[in-house]
């Protein structure tokens, strides 16, 4: 493994996640394992984790059973085991380098997150590094193909946790029900109280019976410019 871009950012005293040019992370991580949560007897998987940031958050503020921590591109897993291995989370994360559209677990799960690339393939300028385009692009995998593996993987009952542009709201609900998983909750996220969502957060359950809860929208910055209570607290757990 010889990269010559790799940083660590921390994650309070314990936890500390490796990040390079083409892989890092942003505030979606945070809401969406915030929005996600888990329990601790909970067996959960993280698609799409690239250097890991999910299933660590998930692992530092909730303590989970454990975390298959799912990625398919090589550099990320390199870059996952690293932070799992700084982190000292090696008992309970366990990095995987899969294809997710092939991927079974060896046992069923409680809990499955997404933040999945945000694009339709063919849609949009795509970056000159293969790797962006491929975490930006619907080019390696797509919502359905997210769906597909939370049905494979989950027990009846359990759930996926997805994030995306509000514009994919349509395609994830009709691809978590082509998949035999009912929308349950959705919370929009503002960058401030005057915005439109720039985020979605969705929640199915598999076996759900049709119910959704539309719940408060988070707002990323209150009235006056400054970072809301409420995203300061996710941040800092």
């Amino acid at each position: 493994m010889e990269y010559n871009d790799l940083t660590f950012e921390q994650l309070g005293e314990r936890y500390r996640v490796c990040i390079s040019t083409e892989h890092r992370f942003g505030t979606d991580a945070f809401l969406l394992a915030d929005f996600a949560g888990a329990r601790h007897k909970d067996k959960c998987a993280d698609l799409c984790t690239g250097s890991g940031i999910i299933a660590l958050l998930l692992d530092k503020k909730y303590s989970p059973k454990k975390t298959y921590a799912v990625e398919l591109q090589k550099k990320a897993y390199d870059q996952l085991v690293l932070s799992v291995e700084y982190s000292k989370a090696e008992q309970s994360v366990i990095p995987l380098n899969a294809d997710l559209r092939e991927w079974r677990c060896e046992e069923e799960l409680d809990l499955i997150t997404c933040n999945p690339p945000y694009k339709l393939n063919n849609t949009g300028a795509k970056n000159e590094s293969e790797a962006i385009s491929i975490a930006r692009h619907e080019l390696m995998c797509t919502i359905r193909d997210v769906c597909a593996a939370a049905k494979r993987n989950l027990k009846f009952g359990g759930r996926l946790c997805i994030c995306n542009r509000p514009e994919r709201l349509c395609d994830i609900i009709s691809a978590m029900r082509e998949n035999g998983i009912e929308p349950k909750r959705l919370r929009t996220v503002h960058k401030n109280p005057d915005c439109p969502p720039w985020l979605v957060l969705v929640e199915g359950k598999k076996g759900g019976k049709p119910f959704i809860s539309i719940e408060k929208p988070l707002y990323v910055r209150s009235a006056d410019g400054g970072i809301s209570e409420e995203v300061q607290e996710i941040y800092t757990g």
